[in-house]
Formats: structure tokens, sequence, C-alpha cells
């Protein structure tokens, strides 16, 4: 199977179609195979209370100027659809409320995504398995136990699902990856099992997880990590992210089959260098 390659724009276009399409732009440019987005109903997913207090942002003074400055709505999305189409990349977006992956829905994505903190909110689950859709799931913040339980309800509805293994801090330090959940999530669910990193750069972890079978890799990307948002310091620069595909997208040919064999470079080494002397 194929290394499948999504770079997160998430909220990091931060409400600018501009920066968005950008960000589409260098994603095709170095390789990867999809972007994602992040969508909620605002007046859903957070409270009037939360959503009345203080908070200070390019787009006013409460945390609802600050949330709805983030969000894209219907002609946005119909502007990324076509982008992304231009440039060859499939596209979707994580849902952070049953509302908002029904409005995903009008779009036939081809995929969804089950962000890390959606694993308990069981009507979105419910509402994403119906569509029987191929479906991506991070595993951040989990016990084995609410795995389970996701992985099961994904089962009955006969939905398609990978896991994807994650650490949900935002930068993770590297020392926290444990890497080795990919073989064992893929061992205890008999599925494909890829990795959402949220490192703050570099290519280590994303390549060993690579080397350890995952089959998908989930980076958020931005333009420059010094923009504001919080997922920005958490994220791959555009700079970078041609050398990060070309050296994940090396690792399965790097690893081979293997089966031991003498290659034909290699016997023709043998036939000038070989000794073989019997008794």
């Amino acid at each position: 199977m194929s290394l499948y390659l999504i770079a997160e724009i998430g909220i990091n276009h931060n409400g600018d179609l501009g920066i968005a399409r950008q960000l589409i732009d260098v994603a095709a440019d170095a390789g990867f195979d999809a972007v994602k987005f992040q969508k909620r109903t605002v007046d859903v997913v957070y409270t009037e209370e939360f959503l009345d207090s203080p908070r200070e942002s390019p787009w006013g003074t409460t945390q609802r100027d600050q949330k709805e400055g983030l969000e894209f709505g219907r002609a946005d999305y119909e502007e990324i659809a076509a982008h992304c189409a231009e440039r060859g990349l499939d596209w979707s977006a994580s849902a952070w409320d049953v509302e908002a992956q029904r409005f995903l829905q009008e779009f036939d994505l081809p995929f969804n995504k089950v962000a890390s903190a959606m694993l308990g909110h069981r009507p979105l689950l419910e509402e994403i398995a119906s569509e029987r859709r191929r479906t991506f799931i991070s595993t951040g913040m989990a016990t084995l136990k609410e795995i389970d339980e996701v992985v099961e309800l994904f089962q009955g509805h006969d939905c398609p699902f990978e896991l994807l293994h994650c650490n949900s801090t935002y930068p993770m330090a590297e020392t926290d990856a444990n890497l080795r959940c990919i073989p064992m999530l893929r061992e205890r669910y008999g599925c494909s099992v890829g990795y959402s990193g949220h490192e703050s750069s570099g290519i280590k972890v994303c390549v060993t997880a690579v080397a350890l079978g995952a089959t998908v890799l989930e980076r958020h990307i931005t333009m420059d990590r010094a923009m504001y948002g919080s997922d920005q310091a958490a994220s791959l620069e555009a700079a970078g992210l041609g050398s990060f595909v070309e050296s994940v997208r090396t690792i399965p040919q790097l690893l081979g089959t293997g089966e031991k064999v003498i290659t034909e470079a290699e016997q023709a080494v043998r036939e000038k260098l070989r000794v073989d002397v019997s008794d």
C-alpha cells in the first residue's frame, strides 16, 4: 500500500482564503496527496457564555470574534474545492459537530477525518460512520477501551477506517511520540494505522513512523510558524515541505522486501572480489 500524505491546514489559514490557497499550492508542489481543514458550527460547539467572554485577536475582543474569524463558509469551500481540483489534490475537513459534518457531506469528499477531541462525541461518530466513507480516526488523548468503542461503532456501520496514532500536545516533544503504538494498534484492530504528528519541526518522527509501517501521515503545515494561531508552532513550514515529502516517500523503497537476494550490481562486484576457497 502506498503512503498517503495529508497536509493539515486546519485553521492555520487564519480565515484568509488567500493564505489557504497558498497552503494548498505549497502542499501540491511538495507532493502531498491531500489537504485537510477544520469545520465548526460556532454556536453549536461553544456556549453563548464562552463566546461572549473576552479574547484579544486580530478579529476583535471576544471569543466569538476569534472563532467566527477562523471559519470558512460555503463560498469559501467551493473555491477551495475548485482550487484543489485544479492542483490535483484531495481535500477534506474534520467536523466538530453534526451540523458541520452534514455541511461537508454536500461536497462528496474522498475521506472523512475524526479529530482526537471528537472520539467521545457519539452523535458525530454515528453521523460520520453512517456515510460509509473512508475515514481516518486520530487516537490522541484516548484509552484503548475508548478506541475499542469507536472501532466497534465503525465496524457496526461497515464503514472503512484507518487509525492514526497521535499524541495531542502542541507542539509535541519528540520523546513523547511512542511510535511502537503503530504496530500495536495494527495488531489489536487488524487495520491499517498511520500517524498524525504535532512535533514542531524535523522529520525524524515521521520517518520512524513510516519505517514502523504507517500507511498515512498527517502533518500540520504553515507558511510561517510565527503567524498568529495555536497550531502554527506545531506545523512544518512551507520552505521545508518538499524535502519532507521526498524523505518519507523514500522509506518504503529503502526498507525493501526483506528477501535476501544478490542484486545485479552486487553480482558484478562479487565476480571481481568474491574469494571461494575449498579444502
